[in-house]
Order: C-alpha cells, then sequence, then structure tokens
C-alpha cells in the first residue's frame, strides 16, 4: 500500500522538524537574517504548521487561495511550537495510515479562483508540497540556527555540532 512506503519517510522528517524546532530561541523571535527574509519566528511557526499539510491533503480536495482563510498558530513559547509539530505530526501520521492507495491517487488542485495552480494525485502533493516543502523550510531554519549560534540538530546524520 502507498500509505505504508510513505509512513517511515513522514514519521521521520517529522522527528527531525521537532529536534529542529526544539532549539529556535524564543528570544530572538522577530531576529532576521536580511531584510528580506522571515522573521525567525515566522519560518519557524511556518515549519511547525507545515506537518499538518499531509493532513490536510488527505482530507481535502483543493486549496482554493481565493476562499481559505489562513490563521497560522501563534506560539507563545519554544514549547508551544513544539507543541504545534506534535499535533499537526500526530494529524498527518493518523491520516496517511486511514489513506487507501485509491484515495492518494484521487486528484487533489491548488488555485485561486478560477486560476488553477496544478491538479496532482495527492500523493504527488503529499511529497511535493508537503513533505519537499518542510524539507525546504526546515533547511532555512537550520541556516537561521547556524547564524545565531544555535548548536544545529542533525536530520539525516550528525552536524558539525554533533559528535
Amino acid at each position: 500500500m502507498i500509505n505504508q512506503s510513505l509512513l517511515p519517510e513522514l514519521k521521520h522528517e517529522a522527528a527531525s522538524t521537532r529536534k529542529m524546532l526544539e532549539r529556535v530561541p524564543f528570544d530572538k523571535w522577530s531576529w532576521k537574517p536580511h531584510e528580506k527574509s522571515m522573521s525567525l519566528g515566522d519560518l519557524a511557526t511556518h515549519v511547525a504548521d507545515l506537518v499538518n499539510w499531509t493532513a490536510f491533503t488527505i482530507g481535502t480536495d483543493e486549496i482554493n487561495w481565493a476562499e481559505f482563510k489562513y490563521n497560522p498558530p501563534v506560539p507563545n513559547s519554544t514549547e508551544d511550537l513544539v507543541a504545534i509539530a506534535q499535533k499537526n505530526e500526530d494529524a498527518s501520521i493518523a491520516a496517511m495510515e486511514a489513506a487507501s492507495d485509491a484515495q492518494l491517487m484521487q486528484p487533489w488542485t491548488m488555485r485561486n479562483g478560477e486560476a488553477v495552480f496544478f491538479t496532482m494525485p495527492r500523493v504527488a502533493v503529499i511529497r511535493t508540497f508537503a513533505m519537499n516543502h518542510l524539507v525546504h523550510h526546515r533547511g532555512q531554519l537550520s541556516v537561521y540556527l547556524r547564524l545565531l549560534g544555535v548548536p544545529v540538530p542533525g536530520m539525516y546524520g550528525p552536524t558539525a555540532d554533533e559528535s
């Protein structure tokens, strides 16, 4: 089953994300490495929230940005941030465990009103716009941490900060 092939990756990426988020210094929440960059807090919150995109994709047929009312969570501490990611991880794992091959192969669409950006099988959306998107922003977060002098945890093996 498709879901069984994706579950180990989903669990690994979620656990790696939690390790990264646990290191986010809340006292640097508004810090930016560049004027065009997101703040540390906005990026970390986005990363924690992206963990839910697998559950969202499995549970919907599309996202229409013209109608979608996005209200990102507002953590009050690093612990809140990790709790948001954990809640989203639990939801995404449960959704993936329950997903059938037929459901994962059904089309899913991203649009803005009448403008369709893409329609792909859910499994492709999960791989690209959920997992790869998460990994991309988590990589950005690792650079932020490095620039702030925070030891970066390993994701796929040890980092220079780990022995």
